[in-house]
Formats: structure tokens, sequence, C-alpha cells
């Protein structure tokens, strides 16, 4: 796989994933210099091979090829959580089918402390370059599974007493009121359509976020990024040992 922005591939460099590079020609010295520490082969291009490679300009000038992104699996993310030892907080997509809301997503989980993503095998938009990039890296570090069955899971995860709680922009129970203080996963929609019927069914609680504009709905990347900073820091800080 063609892996393109610089963190992705500074993240792929320092797992040792590159054996070659694909650098635009002009790009700034220090960027170079710090490329060159890793003591991988640096090809220079002009910059429209680059845009040509990619499919798109917003390669900030770098391009790595590297062996294609791999799926974890549901059990990576509980025992991710176990090892932490702390209480599950997976992210479960329900047709994001969008890459870069898909990345994102990814990047706000890792960042805000998730233990992983998980999303349905035929409604979900694939493992690629464009969500490595959106997710800035953060592939490098969180598990993201797939399932064939969404509701299924969710059944699974229910008899492990894990709480799911489902995004809606029209439910009544705004994210303040729910305790995060349990095993939890909260599920996000898709784009405009939200969650299907039998996932939203499933869900032990609806929440939705507090809008004060004048457009009602927020991006599902962004809506994810706040339930998910909004569980986190609701729970008991952990004392460090």
């Amino acid at each position: 796989m063609l892996l393109y922005g610089r963190n992705p591939v500074l993240e792929a460099l320092q797992g040792g994933r590159v054996s070659e590079l694909l650098v635009a020609k002009g790009i700034e010295e220090s960027f170079v210099r710090e490329l060159k520490t890793f003591e991988v082969r640096l090809k220079f291009a002009p910059r429209i091979e680059l845009d040509q490679l990619a499919g798109t300009t917003q390669h900030q000038g770098v391009m790595a090829e590297v062996e294609d992104l791999e799926w974890a699996t549901v059990d990576d993310i509980l025992d991710r959580a176990d090892e932490k030892g702390e209480q599950l907080l997976m992210i479960l997509l329900d047709g994001v089918t969008d890459p870069r809301n898909f990345g994102a997503i990814i990047r706000s989980a890792e960042v805000l402390g998730a233990h992983g993503v998980v999303v349905e095998e035929r409604r979900s938009a694939p493992l690629s370059a464009v969500v490595a990039k959106a997710a800035a890296g953060a592939t490098s570090y969180l598990p993201v599974a797939q399932t064939k069955n969404l509701p299924r899971l969710i059944d699974q995860l229910k008899e492990d007493n894990v709480w799911i709680y489902g995004a809606a922009g029209e439910a009544a129970t705004d994210l303040r009121r729910l305790d995060y203080d349990r095993k939890l996963a909260l599920v996000i929609g898709a784009e405009g359509e939200g969650m299907r019927r039998l996932v939203r069914e499933k869900c032990d609680e609806l929440v939705s976020i507090a809008v004060r504009g004048q457009i009602k709905s927020l991006n599902a990347g962004v809506a994810a990024g706040i339930l998910i900073h909004h569980a986190v820091s609701s729970r008991p800080i952990k004392a460090k040992p």
C-alpha cells in the first residue's frame, strides 16, 4: 500500500514498516534530515509524480511503500482494556463509509484513550491510505477490527456486561446525564442516516449532544470525538503507580 502524509509515514518508519520513501523535490531540508535518520532509501521525484500516485495533492511531499494495514480482532480490543487495567471503551461504527470520517474517528479514539474501533465488514470504508492519512498515524497504535454482524456483536458484548450507548441527534437524553463508569461501547451511525433500526433498538441508551447553532447536526467524526472525550473524562481518574 502507498502511504502518504507526514504523520502516517513517520509512524510507519518508527514501526520499521518502510523500505523506501518517495520524496518531493524541493521539500524543506529539515524534514529530509529527519527522514534520513531512519536509514531508509530516499528517492526524489517531482511533486506532480506524487500527486499522480496518491491521486491527491494532500500527500505533504512524502510517500512510502508499506504492507497493507491489517485488521485486528474484537478480542484484541478487549485484551487491550484488560492489559491497561481499565474499563472497556469500544467504538462501534454502523455504516461510516467516508474514509476521512473513519480515519478521524480512529485518531480521536487513540488520542482520547478508547481501546479500539469496530466496523461491520460490508458497511465500512476499507483500511486504506486515505484512512491512514486522516488518522494521522493512529492506525499504528489502535486496534481496528471488523465484525460480520454488528447487531450480533452487540448481543455478545451485552452478555459480557458491556453497556451500549448510541449517538442519535434526536435523543432526549443529553450525554451529560449518563453513567460512563462501566464497560461501554459507543455506537456512531452513518453520516446523515444515523444507526440502522436494529442497531438502534439494541442500544441500552440513546444519547444526544446539545447544539446551539442553526445547524442541528454534527459531522460523525466530530460527534465521535465529543462522546469519547466525555466518556473518558467522566470516569474516575486512575491513580498513577
